[in-house]
Order: structure tokens, then sequence, then C-alpha cells
């Protein structure tokens, strides 16, 4: 009989993104293009069905409003410009209720319409800007408490000392290198921070967890999703292992990077048992589990991280001497 695949009962805890979750993070990384698709869609379709055109302008301060709210002040400065210019551009050639035609009557109609659209979507920019600069604060501050935290906790063993902040950085420049999104990089910072004491008290994870409610606040997001990344990283070397590919595995990429980075830093310490294997020999060890052990890109985007570059395989057929 060949091995048996892993349990996956031991997995329960770990928490994945829902649908809802997933379709949300979708539309944020592609706010921009859905957001323009919809405005030209919704001019298409009232300069085409409605009579009462000049009635349905107003309809256009929405959509500024959100591009202000999520794009700041030059995307809603830039949209309210682009459509006020569809507007004029329509009202050149066709009319809206009026005769075609850019004359002093409706100039007096549009311009200042034009002028509050474009007026209101940088006052909401700029609000908008204003709240993501006090969250950065918020944040910057909570990593600070949580670099301090892990530094406290890891001062009573001399061989841990600012051990998880090294993870975490490095974890940081492998998903970097891996261009992964932002949010899954906050994520993983905040999970290399705590992974030692997570994955031994299970009452951090559930004090992380509780941020679901929040989840509105970048802050919550992060933590709820550490907690995530650190319930499975508990898991993992009861995974993965020499019987199974780990590409072949439902295991998140955050995980992945969390175990690369962890091994690679833990090896070039000194330990009781052993010395600090040096950066290089460490590389090589990480390498020989490529694959199995560890993800291939992510062991690829370490040896680039590392600075060290990727040896070629000789090929086959070909008796190296």
């Amino acid at each position: 009989m060949g091995p048996r695949p892993p349990d996956k009962r031991a997995r329960s805890c770990v928490v994945h993104p829902t649908l809802v979750e997933r379709a949300k993070l979708f539309l944020y990384r592609y706010f921009e293009r859905i957001f323009v698709l919809l405005l030209v869609g919704a001019m298409v379709v009232i300069h085409t069905l409605v009579e009462q055109k000049f009635a349905f302008l107003s309809f256009y301060y929405l959509p500024v409003i959100l591009a202000g709210f999520y794009g700041g002040r030059r995307f809603a400065v830039v949209s309210g410009v682009f459509v006020a210019s569809l507007v004029f551009f329509y009202q050149a050639v066709q009319g809206l209720d009026m005769l075609p035609g850019l004359y002093a009557g409706a100039l007096l109609g549009l311009v200042p319409w034009a002028g509050f659209l474009i007026l209101t979507g940088y006052v909401v920019g700029r609000l908008a800007e204003q709240r993501e600069a006090r969250l950065a604060d918020v944040k910057n501050a909570y990593m600070a408490t949580l670099e301090l935290l892990a530094f406290h906790i890891e001062s009573s063993e001399k061989h841990l000392q600012g051990h998880s902040n090294r993870v975490a950085q490095l974890a940081e420049a492998i998903a970097l290198e891996l261009k992964l999104p932002e949010e899954e990089r906050e994520n993983l910072r905040v999970g290399a921070l705590l992974h030692e004491v997570g994955t031994r008290d299970q009452r951090l994870l559930r004090l992380l967890s509780r941020s679901e409610s929040d989840a509105a606040v970048p802050v919550a997001r992060a933590m709820h999703g550490a907690a995530a990344i650190i319930a499975e990283y508990a898991h993992y070397y009861e995974i993965v292992g020499e019987d199974w590919d780990i590409d072949a595995l439902s295991i998140p990429v955050t995980v992945k990077v969390l175990a690369v980075a962890d091994s690679f830093e833990t090896l070039q310490m000194s330990t009781p048992v052993r010395e600090a294997f040096p950066k290089w020999r460490a590389l090589e060890e990480i390498e020989k589990g490529a694959g199995k052990t560890f993800a291939q890109d992510v062991v690829r985007a370490l040896r680039v991280v590392a600075g060290r570059p990727e040896v070629s395989t000789p090929l086959a057929g070909l008796k190296v001497v």
C-alpha cells in the first residue's frame, strides 16, 4: 500500500477566504478598470434609452464620489473631467434636451454642473486620503507594538532574540519578490512576527480571530489574516514531506513563504545542539527540500532575495566531469 494522504482533519482550524472575501479582493484590485467600464456603460444606457437626459446628470455624482473614496483626489478629478468631457461632447453632437452645440445657453447649464462634479470628487478624495493617512499611522504604531512584543517574548531565550523580526523581514521580502498583494504581505508580516507564540498558544489565535467583526479596518483584517496563517503553519510539517508534491497540496502561498523564511532564519541560528549554518549553507539546505518540503517558486524567490544567482541544472544526456 502506498502512503496515506494527509489527514485533512488536522487542518480544520484553518480559516480560508470565503467567496465574498475573494470577490471583494478582486473588486479592490481592479476597481479602476471596473469603474471606467461601469461609467461608460451608464453613459451609453442613459443617452440611448432615457429621453430626459439632462435630468439624469446628477447620477454621475455617485461614481465620482466612489472614485474619490477608493482612488483619492487624482483619480476622482480625472474621473470627473472624463465624465464632463463625454457630456460636453454629447451635447455638442446630439444635444441634451436642447439643441446640439456648445452655445451660451447650454454652457450656462453644463459648466456649473461640471465644476461642482469635479469639486465633489476632489473634496471626497482629499477626505479619503486623510483617512488613509490616519489609518497608516495606527497601523505603524500597531506593527511597532507587535515587534516590541515579539522581541520581549524571545528575550528569555538568548538564541531566539530577534528571530521573529528577522523572519518577518525576510518573509516580506520574499512576498515582494513573488508580487503578492499588499493585503497578503501585511497578513504575512503579522503572522511571521507572532508565529513562535501562536503555534504554541492557541489563545493568541482566538484573540486574533476576534478581529473578524472589524474587517473593514485594515489592522483588523491583518490580525484575522495572521491568525489563519499561524493556524495553518502549526500543521505545516504534518502535511508536507517526501511522499507528496507540495504544489499538489492546497496550502496558501503565505504559509509556504513563512515556512521558507522561518527555516532559513532558524538554520542560521546556533542552538545547544549545533552551530549556526553559514548563509549559503542554509540556502543549500532549503534548496534540498524544494518541491517537497518547500514550494519551488518560494525557494527561487529566496535565492533572489539572498543574492545568489540560480544555478542551472546540466542538460540531460551530458556528462559533467
